[in-house]
C-alpha cells in the first residue's frame, strides 16, 4: 500500500514511528505537510498539490492534524477522501473531536459517563453556571485548549466567578466541569485502534499540579484497565467515529468517566510506558480497513 502520514513536523516521534512501522510491514510510506498543500476543486476531478507537484495516488492516509491547524488540515483530509483515499480518521471525526462541547454532547447522547459539564454564553448568571456542576471546586476549560493549556482549577466560588468572567470578557468559549477530587491528578490514557484498546498508561500529575498531561510534567506508567474501562474507551472512540483515538478516563467513586477523546494521540509516551508497539498496531488497522474500502472504519 501507499500510505501517507499527514504531519507538519517529520521530526516528531509519532510521525517517524508511523513511517518506520509502515515501511517495516512492506508499504511505501511518506510524509506530507498538509499546510504546504493546495487543492483544486472541480467536478469529478479533485486534485491535491504538494510543493508544486500533484500528490501521487494514495491507498491510505494517517492524519496527524495539529489543534491550531484543524480547519485547514481537515480540508486537506476531506480533499483526499474525495480522491478515494482511505483515512484512518475521517475529516468529520477529527473536526468533531476538536470541538470539546460537541464531543461531550455526542458522548452524552451515547450514554457514556463523564464529569457533569455546563456551557453558557452570557456572564449574567455565572452562579447558575457554577451551581449546574455542583459548585466549587470546579474546572474551567477553554474549548480550544489542548495538552492541558487553558484548564484552570477553581477551588472556591469567588475564584470560579472571577475566572469565568475573565474568560467570557475575552470572548473565549469555555466549559465548566465538576472537579473529581478522588482522581487526585491521575488519569488513564487508552489508545484505541479499530475495535480494541491496544495500549494504556496511567498518567500522574507533577507535584502541585492537577493536570496529568505529560507535556505539563506528568509521569506515565503502564496501566491495567478494568473490563469496564476498556469497554468505555472503545465505545467513546466509536461514538466519535474515530479509527484511532486516545481516550482519557478518570476513576471516580461512581466509576470511570471519560474526560477527553483525542484524534491525534501521541505515540512516544504510551509506547515507552506500556512497551507496546502501537505504531505497528495502527498500520495493521490501516491495512485491514483500507483494503476493506473503509468498511471497518464505517462501523465506528
Amino acid at each position: 500500500m501507499r500510505i501517507s502520514v499527514l504531519s507538519q513536523k517529520p521530526e516528531l516521534y509519532s510521525t517517524r514511528r508511523l513511517v518506520e512501522a509502515a515501511q517495516q510491514r512492506g508499504h511505501e510510506a511518506f510524509i506530507v505537510d498538509y499546510l504546504r498543500c493546495h487543492m483544486a476543486i472541480a467536478a469529478h476531478h479533485p486534485t491535491l498539490v504538494y510543493d508544486g507537484e500533484p500528490v501521487p495516488q494514495l491507498d491510505a492516509m494517517i492524519p496527524r492534524v495539529s489543534a491550531s491547524s484543524t480547519f485547514y488540515g481537515c480540508a486537506v483530509v476531506r480533499q483526499l477522501e474525495m480522491m478515494g483515499v482511505f483515512a484512518a480518521n475521517s475529516s468529520q471525526s477529527i473536526a468533531r473531536s476538536r470541538d470539546k462541547l460537541r464531543c461531550l454532547q455526542i458522548l452524552s447522547r451515547k450514554g457514556i459517563a463523564m464529569p457533569v459539564t455546563a456551557f453558557g454564553h452570557s456572564t449574567q448568571d455565572v452562579p447558575g453556571l457554577i451551581s449546574a456542576v455542583g459548585g466549587a471546586p470546579l474546572v474551567v476549560k477553554l474549548l480550544e485548549g489542548t495538552q492541558g493549556i487553558g484548564v484552570v482549577l477553581c477551588e472556591t466560588q469567588k475564584a470560579a466567578e472571577s475566572v469565568i468572567e475573565a474568560f467570557r470578557n475575552l470572548d473565549a468559549n469555555i466549559l465548566v466541569q465538576e472537579y473529581i477530587e478522588e482522581a487526585a491528578g491521575v488519569d488513564l490514557r487508552c489508545f484505541v485502534v479499530g475495535n480494541k484498546v491496544v495500549a494504556a498508561m496511567k498518567r500522574t500529575a507533577a507535584p502541585g499540579e492537577f493536570r496529568s498531561n505529560l507535556h505539563r510534567g506528568g509521569h506515565g506508567e503502564k496501566a491495567k484497565l478494568t473490563p469496564e474501562e476498556r469497554s468505555m474507551a472503545v465505545r467513546a472512540a466509536k461514538a466519535m467515529r474515530l479509527g484511532i483515538a486516545g481516550v482519557d478516563i478518570i476513576r471516580s467513586k461512581h466509576g470511570p468517566l471519560v474526560i477527553e477523546v483525542n484524534s491525534s494521540p501521541g505515540l512516544e509516551g504510551i509506547e515507552k510506558a506500556s512497551g507496546v508497539d502501537v505504531a505497528s498496531a495502527v498500520i495493521e488497522y490501516v491495512e485491514k480497513a483500507g483494503q476493506n474500502g473503509g468498511r471497518e472504519s464505517d462501523d465506528h
